[in-house]
């Protein structure tokens, strides 16, 4: 199975998973409820987003180096690599992207809101779940591609070597 196949299977299984950690919740019928579901989850999700900030900013940085390193082998690389070095930095920038958004929504004072409609609270927690699922999914995703790219690298390098 290719990397890229390896990749899609874990971020669809952490998205399966978050799925039925949703589906385990079952659904908020309060805006009690949901205020304290969006608490909750708001301090995880504010460490997520900001790990996967730096870890995603980082990747890119590594993968412009790593990009160089390639080029100034004598080893002949092929295409394929070169794809998967682009994807993992395609999946770092959306990555980046997500969690940048993913600390935006988390700004909202959503304790400090009077008078909001009774589906507010609901709709902004199912928000937050979904990209804290998105992400998680999408940096499994990554790091399997990278590592797959990485297998790769070392198995040009060093031929004689059972990676």
């Amino acid at each position: 199975m290719s990397p890229e196949h390896k990749s899609g299977m874990a971020g669809l299984s952490i998205l399966a998973l978050g799925g039925m950690g949703r589906w385990a919740n079952g659904y908020v019928y309060s805006m009690a409820e949901a205020k304290q579901l969006i608490e909750g989850l708001t301090s995880s999700a504010l460490y997520l987003g900001s790990a996967m900030t730096a870890s995603s900013g980082t990747t890119l940085a590594l993968m412009l180096t790593l990009i160089g390193i390639v080029r100034r082998m004598d080893q002949d690389f092929d295409m394929p690599l070169y794809r998967r070095i682009n994807r993992v930095s395609m999946l770092s920038t959306i990555s980046l992207a997500g969690s940048v958004v993913l600390l935006l929504v988390l700004t909202l004072p959503v304790g400090e809101f009077e008078k909001m409609p009774v589906q507010w609270y609901p709709l902004l927690y199912n928000i937050l779940f979904a990209l804290v699922i998105a992400l998680s999914a999408l940096l499994v995703a990554t790091v399997v591609l990278l590592y797959g790219t990485i297998k790769t690298l070392i198995a040009g390098i060093t031929p004689s070597e059972d990676v």
